[in-house]
């Protein structure tokens, strides 16, 4: 439909729908926002040789942080590489580095500028490198939510557990409600803390974590775990399912990992006979209940490396790091496989390419401070708040 068409039938387009078109700018959005300046061509032979240059230009100024997600081509300039917990603690770890370059994506960039100092600077080479699982809880739907918890008379007994994959807005709203952030590596013992301090949780955003954690480690019931969905009046729920649940799991999850099914499980055993299965929590619960070992990026990478030679696994979880791991294990006689028969890559985390990395880091060699993240104070103490609960748990 063109501008006139929409203009003669009095349609006024959301303020998200133009966010998607690229016609609006949200820096606080997962979804990003156009990157100015010019990039480099891709095809551009000397991309290596000129980030290899910058890099070396800005020397002890710049430490450039590489996710498990990204691509070979930016991991390498990468100085440390690990999930987006680990990469945020170890840019605060380096005080003498004033520009912190993620290769990651939006929310990770906040953490990292929130547990950093004032005087560094955190840079995403690509504003557009968001996230989808955040971007399904907003500041705005969470207090929607909390204003039902409230009305239903239970919000004094709730205690939020935000997973990390969200914005710091999310996070800021956990640390003002006595919650605490968790990792996928120790989402048990969040939960187990969180129930100490009252009966029920408000798991937010990813709802597999939330309920794999509560029905597969902590022996909870699926029937203790109800699913609020933000776009429905009182989340779907009443107040009296809101009142029975102990786990209130918010309706996110991760556009990657949700992809995984129990076809897929039962695909790979049939094809790979002797197949280990091995996924991340974050695919959904019949997967988890189907597969052999279940754990975080660095729990699959340590399993792996602990793994038998000749030994054969089926990965659920983004293609970078299956493919990297491997080309990595090949040598060692393990075969190592995508889980799903469909390649899928993060789109989001793939934004961040060479060409932006390049642009990102020259900028800063000639003195150009471009796409920093910088998180509000307000906003900073509290979600600071939530995550120092989570580094005090047992």
């Amino acid at each position: 439909m063109t501008t006139a068409q929409t203009q003669e039938l009095d349609v006024q387009p959301t303020p998200l729908a133009l966010l998607l078109l690229g016609r609006e700018a949200d820096p606080r959005s997962e979804r990003g926002v156009e990157c100015p300046g010019d990039l480099p061509s891709p095809s551009d032979p000397d991309l290596v040789a000129r980030a290899r240059a910058a890099k070396e230009k800005l020397g002890d100024k710049v430490f450039v942080l590489g996710h498990h997600y990204q691509r070979d081509e930016v991991i390498q300039f990468a100085d440390v590489t690990g999930d987006s917990f680990k990469l945020a603690r170890d840019a605060a770890a380096r005080p003498e580095a004033e520009y912190i370059v993620f290769c990651g994506v939006h929310f990770m960039a906040e953490s990292a500028d929130i547990l950093t100092s004032d005087e560094q600077k955190v840079v995403l080479p690509d504003l557009a490198a968001g996230c989808s699982m955040a971007d399904m809880a907003t500041a705005e739907q969470v207090a929607e939510c909390w204003d039902v918890l409230t009305e239903a008379g239970i919000a004094e007994q709730v205690v939020p557990v935000s997973y990390m994959n969200s914005s710091a807005d999310i996070k800021a709203f956990t640390g003002k409600h006595g919650g605490t952030i968790c990792t996928s590596s120790n989402a048990e013992r969040a939960l187990d803390w969180a129930f100490e301090q009252g009966e029920k949780v408000l798991f937010l955003p990813d709802q597999h974590l939330g309920r794999n954690t509560a029905v597969r480690d902590m022996g909870m019931s699926l029937e203790d775990c109800v699913v609020y969905n933000p776009h429905r009046p009182n989340g779907g729920l009443t107040a009296e399912e809101l009142r029975a649940a102990k786990m209130i799991l918010w309706r996110g999850h991760c556009s990657v990992h949700g992809r995984f099914s129990l076809d897929s499980v039962n695909d790979v055993r049939e094809r790979i006979p002797g197949v280990n299965v091995l996924v991340h929590p974050e695919c959904r619960h019949e997967v988890v209940a189907a597969a052999d070992c279940v754990g975080s990026t660095e729990y699959i990478i340590k399993a792996l490396e602990a793994a038998p030679a000749g030994s054969k696994w089926a990965i659920g979880t983004e293609l970078n790091l299956v493919r990297r791991l491997a080309n990595r294990f090949a040598p060692e006689g393990k075969e190592i496989v995508f889980l799903d028969k469909t390649v899928c890559f993060c789109s989001t985390m793939n934004r961040i390419d060479l060409p932006h990395l390049v642009w990102a880091l020259e900028s800063l060699a000639e003195g150009t401070l471009v796409n920093r993240i910088e998180v509000d104070k307000e906003t900073e103490t509290y979600a600071k708040l939530a995550l120092e609960r989570m580094l005090a748990l047992p």
